[in-house]
């Protein structure tokens, strides 16, 4: 950015210190807060946890580019710019939209809302027949549980609307292997006082949430034995399962529109995260330019004060010239002392309020406050003037502009995402006042191959005989398919909790119309106010204007008159003040103009556009404020 006029400072004699605070600042400088997805193959990306760089903590290099001997050179595009980049409060607004952006991603993944519990079902077939133990198992004389199967549909919850399925795929993987001995086992069954027992079994699933309400998940077990049973008709066999199981909901929890409501809202607050950044910003801005106005105000009014200050010093003088040659009495002199160190106690004080403000503006452009030696001991320069307000502001009807702030302002845009939020929230408790009606279908299909045992004297089936490989193909081919296919209703009698939720959001609802109602009536009046006030603050300038204009040629024809013995030190030292309160009320006028402009602008919600400032560019924390133009410091229409 091209510093303003005057432009021709050169960093000449700088300091070494100055210059390792640049050196430090450029490189030191982290980037702009953000959240970046894990560098790793895709098989472990999903497993390590994203990379949050560090807070800023530092001030920007550019901010220590305006220094020039002491003094801070800014104009208003300047310190807005620096605003944007250093001001600690909106850089802790920055997380508000990351923050969003991550609430998104997880909502995009289903399943409940955040703190409540989840879970996977695993619904899955288990091998049974295969060797004594399982044909103990499917004779009921065994209680032992099956490896890899279960289920963790217990979990307790607490959400208010039917719970969004894990839209994530889900793999899940148990393996056990075993060698077991046992002594006098069931020999009707064994036909040996010891079992000696050689396993293993893998079983397998992937589960697919399905957003219309439901999920589908595919099974698949493979399950290997050897023992010295002679009762076993294969030996060692293979007993594979795979099985297809879909299970949905039909009434309460059914529709993409109801399950995917919170990915919806998750939308809508991305969305609505921006605009309260905006409002942020907006606000930030808006004090910046009072603050930069308020100094620039200040200056002046030093000025002035400066100026009422040299009048009085040589009112002094000349009182203290006609008392020497005998024209007025020598205790006139006292008065013209007593004027001259009044004024002299007035810049004093402007002095200190200028220093006041110089230290608010500052803390505003640093992350570090003052504890930054050099900012600190710096002097602010404003380079920009107060704007001079036209003769008359070319605004619009009040109809047009309240429409414009309708469309701009960012606290009436986020109130309307809040609102579509409430709606899209509300289909959940409007679902579920419905009663709880679930499908299942599923389809099973079974194998078994091995070695045949001659010593159990049983033939086997042809089809059996072989390996893992005609185990699978049996599955394939579908030889031995079981299916099944149940509903499950559930309805409370009375349903006065879901009724309930439902009328309370439908309330909520009602009530938001009426807020938003309430707030639109108010900022009608808010935008009429504005106007209002920046008309009688330009009307008062005027008045201000002229005033000062004709106590100034009073002050002139009471100081000819004074020198010439026609008055006296009482009536110019009243002239005198009569354009020192002149000067300080024009001075104090054209600030309260600046500021109505500016409260204008964020009433219409244009501060940014005004200023022109780039939200995008702002996110970043990038410097996102244009060169100014010749036009920068004129009054817009």
């Amino acid at each position: 950015m091209t510093l303003g006029s005057p432009r021709s400072f050169r960093l000449r004699n700088s300091s070494a210190p100055l210059m390792a605070a640049l050196f430090f600042a450029a490189f030191a400088f982290p980037q702009q807060p953000f959240v970046s997805r894990p560098e790793s193959p895709l098989i472990w990306r999903p497993y390590r946890p994203a990379s949050v760089p560090a807070s800023r903590t530092l001030n920007s290099g550019r901010l220590y580019s305006f220094l020039r001997a002491g003094r801070l050179y800014l104009t208003l595009q300047d310190a807005i710019g620096l605003a944007i980049e250093n001001n600690l409060d909106l850089e802790i607004d920055r997380y508000g939209p990351l923050q969003a952006q991550w609430a998104l991603e997880r909502q995009q993944a289903g399943g409940p809302i955040r703190g409540v519990p989840a879970g996977n079902n695993f619904v899955n077939q288990v091998t049974a027949g295969q060797c004594i133990g399982g044909a103990l198992q499917s004779a009921g004389l065994s209680t032992a549980a099956a490896a890899g199967g279960g289920a963790n549909t217990n979990t307790q919850i607490s959400q208010i609307g039917p719970i969004t399925p894990n839209l994530d795929p889900v793999f899940q993987n148990s393996s056990a292997w075993s060698h077991s001995t046992g002594l006098y086992p069931n020999t009707t069954l064994s036909a040996s006082p010891s079992l000696v027992d050689v396993s293993h079994r893998i079983s397998s699933f992937v589960q697919q949430g399905l957003v219309s309400g439901g999920f589908a998940q595919l099974s698949v077990n493979e399950s290997y034995c050897r023992e010295n049973s002679p009762s076993d008709i294969l030996v060692p066999s293979f007993a594979p399962v795979a099985q297809l199981y879909l299970r949905h909901n039909l009434l309460n929890g059914f529709g993409t529109a109801v399950n995917s409501r919170f990915i919806r809202v998750a939308q809508n607050n991305l969305a609505a995260s921006r605009e309260t950044f905006r409002s942020q910003l907006l606000n930030l801005v808006a004090d910046v330019v009072n603050l930069y106005w308020d100094l620039v105000a200040a200056r002046q009014d030093l000025d002035a004060r400066r100026q009422t200050l040299e009048i009085a010093e040589k009112f002094l003088q000349d009182t203290k010239t006609r008392i020497q040659v005998g024209e007025i009495a020598g205790f006139e002199v006292f008065r013209a002392q007593a004027e001259y160190a009044s004024r002299a106690q007035e810049v004093s004080l402007a002095q200190a309020a200028l220093r006041q403000r110089e230290v608010v503006l500052k803390d505003a452009l640093s992350r570090q406050g003052l504890a930054d030696p050099l900012l600190d001991q710096a002097e602010v320069v404003p380079m920009d003037r107060l704007p001079i307000p036209a003769a008359a502001d070319d605004l619009p009807p009040l109809r047009d502009l309240v429409a414009k702030a309708m469309a701009q302002r960012p606290d009436i845009t986020r109130a309307k995402f809040d609102g579509l939020a409430q709606q899209i929230s509300a289909l959940g408790t409007r679902n579920g006042v419905l009663p709880y009606l679930q499908g299942v279908v599923s389809a099973a299909a079974r194998a078994e191959a091995g070695t045949y045992n001659p010593a159990s004297g049983v033939p086997p089936d042809p089809r059996s005989l072989g390996g893992f490989a005609t185990a699978f193909g049996q599955i394939l081919a579908g030889d031995y398919v079981s299916r099944q296919a149940s509903l499950v209703f559930q309805g409370a009698l009375h349903n006065r909790i879901a009724q309930a939720d439902y009328g309370i959001d439908q309330l909520q609802l009602g009530q938001a119309q009426l807020l938003e109602r309430r707030a639109y009536n108010q900022l009608v009046v808010d935008v009429s106010n504005q106007l209002i006030a920046l008309r009688q603050s330009r009307s008062r300038y005027s008045q201000a204007v002229g005033t000062r204009v004709f106590e100034e040629q009073l002050l002139d024809q009471e100081q000819q008159r004074f020198l010439l013995g026609g008055s006296s030190v009482d009536q110019v030292v009243a002239a005198q003040r009569s354009l020192a309160a002149a000067r300080y009320a024009e001075i104090a006028a054209l600030a309260s103009y600046s500021r109505a402009r500016v409260s204008l602008d964020r009433v219409l919600g244009q501060t940014l556009e005004a200023n022109r400032v780039s939200l995008a560019a702002a996110l970043s924390g990038a410097p996102s404020v244009p060169p100014p133009s010749a036009s920068a410091s004129q009054p817009r229409p």
